[in-house]
């Protein structure tokens, strides 16, 4: 929180402002030009490629699979920046000493290793190719695919963790069903958000409505954290940058980038108005659960219900401007709908 007079704080928000959106904006570009390397560990048939389908919801991997650096290596380059790469079978892995195979494991920014709980749900083979990959990269996701085939999943859950590890995140799921698939894409979010790689990987999913619902969760409690009551005040500058953060990501998550001076006008109307908390009132009773959670505080309402409508705007192909989100506000405050 920027602390002192809060006049002195009101006069110069235009540059605060600027520096937000500079900043923001810096650290998007920055992550859009990196690249983001997947590697998938598990046998044959353990749904590697129909996970990553259902993933990202299309065929990504079907015959455009080709070899390597090694013969043992099966690559898609599934954007300029996005590779997903399956490794060697298990037992080839154990034998297999490459240094290109290593490499692979080394350099990898998630590591999917695969199990099936229709089959033998954790081999000893299995259980030394992870003990191998973990000491090369602890950036490992565990995938317990084929749980609609399987009975007693938590038993084999709590199994697993014990055998592996607890600090391992184990993702039960089905690729046949879509189980759990968004928990998968969580998990995944989750760990290239700490190599700020997660707004790159967002952009390039197909269904984006639970990023985005995730992103404006976090964001309204940030905002409900800096403890503004009442608005206008000092804390305005905090909750602004929270506001225009969560602007940005969401404009570059639906691939439709927005101007400085719209962002500036949308947030600060927002954030100095009464624009939207009657909005909020609504969406609290089509969202149970949301409003026990983000508290009474209007830095976290405000939030919520400017990242609603935003998300609406872009969810039905609406122009994002300061009258279409007075209207969205207004729109949401009366109708029953979803959001």
């Amino acid at each position: 929180m920027i602390k002192g007079n809060v006049k002195e704080d009101v006069k110069n928000l235009d540059k605060l402002f600027d520096e937000a959106y500079q900043k923001q904006m810096k650290e998007i570009n920055d992550q859009l030009e990196k690249n983001i390397l997947f590697v998938l560990v598990g046998n044959v048939n353990s749904g590697k490629s129909s996970t990553v389908n259902a993933l990202m919801q299309e065929e990504v991997a079907k015959v455009s699979w080709k070899p390597g650096e090694t013969l043992n290596v099966k690559e898609h380059k599934y954007t300029e920046k996005i590779s997903f790469v399956d490794t060697p079978g298990l037992d080839d892995i154990i034998k297999d000493n490459s240094e290109i195979t290593l490499n692979y494991y080394k350099k990898a920014d998630v590591i999917l290793f695969f199990l099936n709980a229709a089959g033998t749900g954790l081999s000893l083979t299995e259980k030394k190719v992870f003990e191998k990959i973990k000491k090369q990269n602890k950036n490992i996701i565990i995938v317990l695919n084929k749980i609609d085939a399987a009975e007693d999943i938590p038993n084999l859950t709590d199994h697993i963790s014990r055998e592996l590890g607890t600090k391992y995140k184990l993702i039960p799921i089905s690729s046949k069903t879509g189980q759990n698939i968004d928990k998968l894409k969580e998990a995944i979010l989750e760990l290239l958000k700490s190599k700020k790689k997660d707004i790159l990987f967002a952009k390039h999913v197909k269904e984006k409505s639970s990023i985005a619902q995730r992103w404006i969760l976090t964001a309204s409690l940030s905002a409900g954290a800096v403890g503004a009551a009442p608005i206008p005040g000092a804390d305005i500058v905090p909750i602004s940058a929270i506001q225009i953060s969560l602007l940005l990501k969401l404009s570059h998550l639906y691939n439709n980038p927005i101007s400085k001076d719209k962002a500036k006008d949308m947030v600060l109307t927002t954030i100095t108005g009464n624009l939207g908390r009657a909005a909020y009132r609504q969406l609290v009773k089509l969202l149970p659960g949301y409003g026990q959670l983000l508290g009474g505080g209007v830095a976290s309402s405000m939030t919520f219900t400017f990242g609603q409508a935003i998300k609406y705007a872009y969810e039905n192909e609406i122009d994002l401007n300061l009258e279409s989100l007075k209207g969205i506000y207004e729109l949401l405050s009366k109708l029953d709908i979803k959001v």
